[in-house]
């Protein structure tokens, strides 16, 4: 069987707790005035809650990210598992 990630991706995305996020997100940089489209900034979360904005590069490669920790086994297989079972 080979990997979809389009189904994977669409799976993951319409996850309650995703949706939340990624609504939680967009608000926040709508209401930034300093948010321009195309700006490569993206809402920093830290403790849950969004703290600021930062370069997308830096947001989402932080450590501790899933699977960007050096040395750490993907989890995609452990997701992929979860969301068709």
């Amino acid at each position: 069987m080979a990997f979809d990630k389009a189904a994977y991706d669409k799976k993951l995305n319409a996850r309650p707790e995703q949706v939340k996020k990624r609504v939680e997100c967009n608000r926040a940089n709508r209401q930034n005035p300093k948010s321009v489209k195309g700006d490569g900034k993206d809402a920093s979360h830290k403790g849950g809650k969004i703290v600021g904005f930062e370069a997308q590069s830096k947001n989402r490669g932080r450590l501790g990210e899933g699977n960007r920790v050096p040395g750490k086994k993907h989890r995609t297989k452990a997701i992929v598992k979860s969301l068709t079972a």
